[in-house]
């Protein structure tokens, strides 16, 4: 097939639309990676040559063998293979046929409360806050680090997340906890945003067509990332430099050093501490569950009760007693 000389490569073009779409870096490196490997195992044919039935084999083929992927991966292999034809080469794949796998959706592993502390006593710093409101606010690892000055309302306590997962916007409750050390933290950034004015740059990154639709936006200060990175970068296409947020991986290395320094026997990483909201807000929410779980489903941001459900085999063990634990008085040690 020929192409022109000066048409980006085709992983580059997935890259851009989604890029233009403004998706998350980490899908864009989730979908990437999926094309990749459904290139490889068709022995790097080009997708336009392939079609239907090469997707419907590769996604039976993540199902087989010992090392079965679950219901959820193997539709995120599809979601990034559907992009790729719809978005990318314009073709559409109709209905695939394929295996879809069965393997059984896994309990989450949560903290307890007082292994929460141990964690967040290990921490200090952003890294700190940031922590503090995953777990205080249910927050998702890529909704805490894209937090922007202006998504933080202290005089209502709240806290706006935007674009969550199904690019919707909620709701959350800003903890008391961290209002004092949020509003410090909050200040060294107004310095860190004059400064890089004063340099002759500061300018944001924007979410959607913000930019060309508020074009004096990008140098706002309430657009300006509550936990930005402490280096700026450079703007390959336009020479710009700017300051991304803090990258997620530097929270998930210290939340795990954090773990293992307090030797809690469970794998530390951010998002058991919002498994561990969800768990603990269940069992100290009072009602009948029919009224708890939708709030505590708009909390989360997710967009069926059933996910949420999920939280309530967590906390029932909690409230059985067990019969170990009934010994007879008259044979009482």
């Amino acid at each position: 097939m020929k192409t022109e000389t000066n048409k980006p490569r085709l992983l580059d073009q997935v890259r851009n639309a989604m890029w233009l779409q403004r998706m998350s870096h980490s899908t864009i490196s989730t979908y990437v990676d999926w094309i990749k490997r459904y290139i490889h195992h068709h022995k790097l044919r080009h997708p336009a040559e392939m079609g239907v039935v090469e997707v419907g084999q590769f996604l039976t083929h993540l199902v087989g063998g010992r090392q079965g992927v679950a219901a959820s991966t193997q539709k995120q292999a599809l979601c990034a293979l559907v992009y790729l034809y719809k978005h990318v080469l314009k073709i559409d794949l109709g209905d695939i046929s394929f295996l879809r796998s069965k393997r059984p959706a896994r309990l989450p592993v949560v903290l307890s409360r007082d292994e929460v502390w141990k964690v967040l006593d290990n921490l200090q710093g952003p890294v700190w806050i940031m922590a503090a409101m995953m777990y205080g606010c249910g927050l998702r690892l890529m909704e805490c680090c894209q937090l922007r000055v202006q998504d933080i309302d202290f005089d209502r306590r709240t806290v706006l997340v935007r674009a969550g997962k199904g690019d919707k916007d909620r709701y959350v409750p800003l903890p008391e906890l961290v209002i004092a050390p949020l509003r410090q933290h909050l200040s060294r950034v107004a310095e860190l945003h004059r400064q890089d004015l004063e340099d002759g740059w500061g300018a944001v990154d924007m979410p959607g067509a913000m930019a060309k639709k508020l074009p004096n936006a990008p140098w706002a200060y309430h657009w300006q990332w509550v936990f930005p990175a402490p280096t700026r970068y450079t703007e390959k296409a336009t020479g710009i430099q700017r300051r991304w947020h803090l990258h997620e991986s530097a929270l998930q290395k210290q939340v795990k050093a954090a773990g293992t320094k307090a030797r809690i026997g469970k794998r530390v990483y951010p998002h058991i501490l919002r498994h561990s909201f969800a768990t603990h807000w269940l069992e100290d929410a009072d009602g009948a569950q029919d009224i708890v779980l939708p709030r505590l489903q708009r909390l989360l941001g997710h967009y069926k009760l059933e996910t949420t459900m999920v939280y309530v085999h967590m906390i029932t063990p909690s409230r059985v007693n067990s019969p170990l634990d009934r010994r007879p008085a008259r044979i009482a040690a």
